[in-house]
């Protein structure tokens, strides 16, 4: 075990292949502490592995909205993505695997919206929140790049709630906000953000499953003393999106991203 180093990873959307090749990336790594900021289903067609996997591989869960909307309903989502859920819920309620899905539903019911964790990472004292979306609604706000530049309001509101970095996801959309504000995309980086004790920071650690910024790699970051190092990895989308177009309950559109990266 490597110590003062943990992996996060986020959004999955049940996509199966892509989260195999993070799980075998971060052990060759000799990470055995895994945090996850949610949206372990959603979309894709393997629900039920993911679940499984998310389950006995990380420490920390926190609740996605794609989560919520598989126990209570969708809100505000498009009919993809809606059918999604529906299709979700009926794939866990099924019979045939009663103790499997129990624990499945225990565990989608029991994710917290935040999670902290206070830490010395390196030489820094670092205070780390963990959500899906954003500090100041944590499960279905999106904090895209660009309000650095046309709604500073409510960045700067992100700010005001947190004391000094939080991890979110939700947008699939990597990169780290800064409280001048600015945004950086990890190319930007040199896919190293190290954490300080003197500046506050957001930190979306990208999509496993659905990336959405025209990488069409599976991403997650892993924390080793105080630098964020971002990473990418090839994984077989293809075999995921035939996954989707033989349900006729997902959208096929779904499928059809994911070779782009959008």
């Amino acid at each position: 075990m490597v110590e003062n180093m943990f992996a996060i990873i986020s959004d999955i959307h049940s996509n199966l292949e892509a989260l195999t090749t993070v799980l075998a990336d971060i052990d060759s790594r000799g990470i055995r502490t895994i945090y996850c900021l949610g949206d372990v289903v959603g979309y894709a067609a393997n629900p039920l592995e993911c679940l499984d996997l998310v389950i006995a591989r990380t420490q920390v869960c926190v609740l996605g909205n794609h989560d919520y909307a598989v126990l209570y309903e969708p809100t505000n989502f498009n009919m993809g993505a809606e059918q999604a859920s529906f299709w979700t819920r009926d794939i866990l309620e099924r019979q045939g695997d009663t103790e499997g899905n129990a624990k499945r539903w225990s565990f989608l019911g029991s994710q917290p919206m935040r999670w902290t964790l206070s830490a010395k990472l390196g030489q820094v004292e670092a205070q780390l929140d963990f959500v899906h979306a954003s500090p100041r609604r944590p499960i279905n706000e999106y904090l895209f790049p660009d309000d650095v530049y046309t709604n500073l309001g409510k960045v700067n509101s992100q700010f005001e709630r947190i004391k000094h970095v939080c991890f979110i996801g939700h947008t699939h959309l990597p990169g780290v906000f800064l409280d001048d504000p600015d945004f950086y995309t990890p190319e930007e980086l040199g896919n190293v953000y190290p954490i300080l004790s003197d500046e506050k920071a957001i930190i979306n650690v990208g999509s496993v499953g659905q990336p959405r910024d025209r990488d069409n790699r599976t991403g997650y970051v892993f924390v080793e003393g105080n630098e964020v190092h971002f990473v990418r990895l090839e994984y077989d989308f293809e075999a995921t999106a035939k996954k989707i177009y033989a349900v006729p309950e997902l959208d096929s559109f779904e499928g059809d991203r994911l070779s782009e990266g959008r």
